[in-house]
């Protein structure tokens, strides 16, 4: 079964069982840079501990993305590409890097939570991922700060 194919049939199957969802599916994809980076992410909101996430807003003009939607499902891929849990946006703002507040920082759940480790490691994931657009990180930079709530884990086979 290909990737694609099972990410396909992952929302199939939810959508079988909750069918009001239907009409709001999102995206699928997997947190980070690195598939190191994407399975550790996404152990932490398995855990329940991670409830947010930050997007550099440029990016998704650059790729041609639409922006997350409250009340939006999300397909949750680990570092090799499979789905592992669907979740719902449940709140969606946009506000400058230097301006994320000390709470959103909390609800991404990595490093020690802090506002501080925040900023520390977001910088060096922005950094990295404007590299590859030729653009460079602004501390006024437009972040998407999305947060959610897990709906459905898949069960490993």
């Amino acid at each position: 079964m290909t990737q694609n194919t099972a990410i396909s049939a992952y929302w199939k199957a939810y959508v079988e069982e909750h069918p009001e969802a239907a009409d709001n599916y999102d995206s699928a994809w997997a947190f980070g840079d690195s598939p190191r980076l994407a399975d550790e992410l996404l152990g932490l909101v398995l855990e329940g501990i991670k409830t947010g996430t930050a997007s550099n807003k440029l990016v998704y003009e650059q790729q041609g993305l639409s922006l997350p939607f409250i009340g939006g499902y999300c397909i949750l891929l680990d570092g090799e590409g499979n789905p592992r849990a669907i979740i719902e946006t449940t709140r969606v703002e946009t506000v400058p890097f230097n301006e994320v507040t000390a709470e959103f920082a909390y609800t991404e759940g990595e490093d020690d939570r802090s506002l501080e480790s925040w900023r520390y490691e977001h910088e060096a994931f922005f950094t990295r991922e404007f590299k590859r657009y030729g653009m460079s990180f602004d501390p006024a930079m437009p972040v998407v700060c999305e947060n959610f709530r897990v709906v459905h884990v898949k069960p490993l086979p």
